[in-house]
């Protein structure tokens, strides 16, 4: 009995150690997640969320006598606005614009146009003036003239050296009186340029007045259609209470509701691969049982950046099929952009690729684990082509396995291949660069063709 109490205190702390380490040792292993390659359809898809627009709208514009440059109002503020989303039908108020800037100006214009009358005025008394003095001096001329005459006949029966004189006197007179006519001609002529010029500065203003009053009457603006009223977002900001409109502006759109399209912004990396004409699923978050069709038919060629953001994104344009009473403009939608369709090919979930600063390769488990190199394809969300290394069926790693720096490496010659690949697709990068180098350094400087100097050509 001794004996046995003293084996099992020998025992005791054996078994407490083996349970220990064994304990510590499953402890630091990771259990080994697993998934297998699957063969059949594989699209690719791009998700981005976007807004409701009007493909077609129709501006509700400012008042057509504020384009005009003669009333010298450049632009308005907008002191009403109907809330955006209200429905109008034509005829219905809108908007109204500040009155006080074209007050002013009609006060201003009343003024100078006052001014302008009497310098009229005073111009055309001025003129009759002055006419009536040269009126006067070709009467006296002309009876100065027919003087010389009579003094010039009674002096036939005198010496001949008063003849003389008297028909000098005369010829002189007979001057004096055509010099005087011109004169009133010229005279005329002038006054009458100058009451113009009073007339023209005068009619003028008093078009001005008319205009801007015109423009004062129209300040208030109204439909010109049916439909649900839509502010206008510019770059700069968004036409509202407050707002500066300018002539040829607008002060809010009218939207047509059977004709939408989906707004979106695509950031810098998908944007390869969205094409005009793919198919678009579209949610539209407000309904979300709502489930429509669509198509990419516009793409921006140049990107923006985003507000408080470095990142590149471009416009893109989604035409929404079909007819929906509910949709409303500024809608959020969530669009699913289907780039690319493979009907039979092999994938994997993108967790089980891995990499290193040469390859890309997963962990399959055969008989053992080994790092098998990998050429990929295209991928979506979750999971990616394999073009080679792997096989329908084989099981892959989600997860590192523990050692795996130390598991043997298959599919070199794969790697070898991709590394090939790229070496070519430099020396082609490379080559285009040196062929478009050699064009552009046989175009001499100032862009004339090559054999042209001047106006000489070299053969």
């Amino acid at each position: 009995m001794r004996n046995r109490k003293n084996l099992l205190l020998v025992l005791i702390p054996v078994v407490l150690l083996v349970f220990i380490v064994a304990f510590r040792s499953n402890k630091h292993e990771s259990p080994i997640i697993t998934s297998t390659v699957q063969r059949g359809e594989f699209k690719v898809k791009v998700y981005s969320s976007g807004q409701i627009e009007s493909e077609n709208k129709e501006n509700i514009p400012v008042p057509a006598k504020l384009s005009d440059r003669s009333l010298r109002i450049w632009s308005l503020k907008i002191t009403e606005l109907v809330e955006e989303g209200t429905y109008v039908d034509s005829g219905d108020f809108v908007a109204r614009l500040d009155p006080e800037a074209v007050q002013e100006q009609i006060k201003n214009v009343q003024d100078e146009m006052d001014k302008a009358y009497t310098e009229y005025q005073d111009a055309k008394i001025d003129s009759n003036l002055n006419l009536s003095n040269q009126r006067d001096a070709i009467t006296n001329a002309l009876l100065d003239m027919e003087e010389k005459k009579i003094i010039m006949n009674e002096s036939i029966y005198e010496s001949p050296s008063i003849q003389k004189k008297a028909q000098m006197d005369y010829d002189k007179a007979e001057r004096k009186h055509e010099q005087e006519l011109n004169a009133y001609q010229l005279k005329r002529q002038q006054e009458e340029n100058k009451v113009n010029r009073q007339f023209i500065g005068f009619r003028q203003l008093k078009e001005r007045y008319e205009g801007l009053e015109e423009l004062y009457r129209s300040l208030t603006i109204t439909s010109p259609k049916a439909g649900i009223v839509t502010y206008i977002k510019n770059p700069w900001g968004t036409t509202k209470v407050g707002s500066d409109v300018g002539g040829n502006g607008a002060v809010a759109t009218i939207p047509d509701m059977s004709n939408l399209i989906s707004r979106t912004f695509i950031n810098e990396i998908d944007i390869s691969k969205v094409k005009e004409g793919q198919r678009v699923e579209i949610g539209i978050d407000a309904f979300p049982d709502k489930k429509m069709t669509g198509e990419v038919i516009s793409i921006a060629n140049i990107g923006q950046t985003m507000p408080n953001s470095d990142a590149k994104v471009f416009e893109v344009k989604i035409k929404v099929f079909g007819e929906d009473k509910d949709l409303k403009p500024a809608m959020t939608t969530s669009n699913v952009i289907y780039t690319n369709t493979y009907p039979d090919t092999l994938s994997i979930p993108a967790d089980a690729v891995f990499e290193n600063d040469s390859m890309q390769f997963v962990y399959l488990l055969r008989s053992g684990l080994v790092r098998q190199v990998v050429k990929l394809g295209e991928e979506n969300e979750n999971f990616v082509l394999v073009a080679r290394g792997l096989s329908e069926g084989d099981e892959v790693c989600l997860n590192e396995p523990e050692g795996a720096a130390d598991l043997p490496v298959e599919g070199l010659d794969i790697y070898l291949e991709i590394k090939q690949e790229k070496e070519e697709k430099k020396k082609q990068a490379e080559q285009e660069r040196l062929e478009a180098d050699r064009a552009k350094a046989k175009q001499p400087a100032g862009g004339m063709p090559v054999g042209v100097t001047g106006s000489m050509i070299i053969r």
